[in-house]
């Protein structure tokens, strides 16, 4: 016993005095990670710092410092037309918020059928959803802004809303979701007791897909608010446009008038605030406890 115990003594004393053997390894992926991390932060530590410059700043100053003027630059933002960049933000709000919140609720009750019932064409709706994800949504623009032209919806806001709807990534991820995190043993204690299915989707299973349908809604969320082909080609009046598309137009505006880059950059800027808000606000509701909301 004495010697195991010295064996192992040794082969700890051993891996210790070489501290640098591990760390070598681990030292790869970190430098990735970090240059990862500065490729997609730099554009946001850019439109910072062009924010805060004046028209006479912007071309004329370093490209990472700062200026002075970014508090001018917001309220001529807020001022331009009257204000149609809180319009435009409102619009994307509509759209993001009411186009995520609509296809959560249509992918959690997809993936849950698709996952815990068994019914004739079953795998066939699965694997027409898994050949959707391979579609790009720039091919299905044009038709789409047909069809909704056709029935009179373009230049609406059912025109961007609609289309939103139905995602079959994200109906993808709630079947993933549902069959991990919704045992069978227990819908099938609550059929026992008594309990319908629409009973057991409602106190049952959405409780328990709460932090995939968390997910779920944030991406959509940042898909539908970062959109802009969509929207572009079906509406035609500004007073519709969200921030993307309003932006554009300024941008387009910018060839004739220097000074509205300014005003395109602190609306980029402030666009982005309420992503991070977001963020930071529903990300306590991912849980590592799958069987939390059951619990409760």
């Amino acid at each position: 016993m004495a010697t195991v115990t010295g064996d192992k003594a040794a082969t700890t004393a051993h891996r210790r005095a070489r501290p640098g053997a591990g760390g070598t390894i681990g030292v790869v992926p970190t430098a990735l990670l970090l240059i990862g991390a500065i490729y997609c932060l730099f554009p946001v530590l850019w439109v910072l710092i062009a924010a805060t410059k004046s028209p006479g700043e912007l071309f004329s100053t370093s490209t990472l410092s700062f200026g002075t003027g970014f508090l001018d630059n917001i309220a001529e933002l807020f001022a331009y037309r009257d204000g149609v960049f809180w319009l435009w933000a409102g619009n994307t709000l509509i759209y993001a918020g009411g186009g995520a919140l609509l296809s959560t609720v249509v992918s959690a009750i997809s993936g849950y059928t698709l996952a815990k019932y068994r019914f004739p064409g079953r795998d066939v709706i699965f694997n027409l959803l898994i050949g959707g994800i391979l579609v790009p949504a720039v091919v299905l623009a044009i038709p789409q802004y047909l069809l909704f032209s056709k029935i009179g919806l373009a230049d609406s806001y059912w025109a961007v809303l609609l289309p939103q709807i139905l995602h079959p990534y994200s109906i993808y991820l709630a079947r993933i979701y549902a069959a991990a995190a919704i045992p069978d043993s227990l819908l099938e204690a609550g059929r026992i007791d008594g309990a319908g299915e629409w009973h057991l989707m409602a106190r049952v299973a959405i409780p328990l897909m709460v932090p995939g349908m968390v997910t779920i809604f944030l991406f959509q969320f940042v898909a539908i608010w970062n959109n802009f082909l969509l929207p572009f080609i079906m509406l035609g009046d500004d007073g519709k446009f969200p921030l993307t598309v309003g932006l554009y137009t300024l941008l387009a505006a910018g060839a004739n008038q220097p000074s509205l880059y300014n005003l395109i950059l602190t609306g980029a800027l402030l666009s982005i605030v309420p992503l991070i808000a977001l963020f930071l606000t529903m990300q306590r509701y991912w849980k590592t406890d799958l069987s939390s909301g059951a619990v409760k």
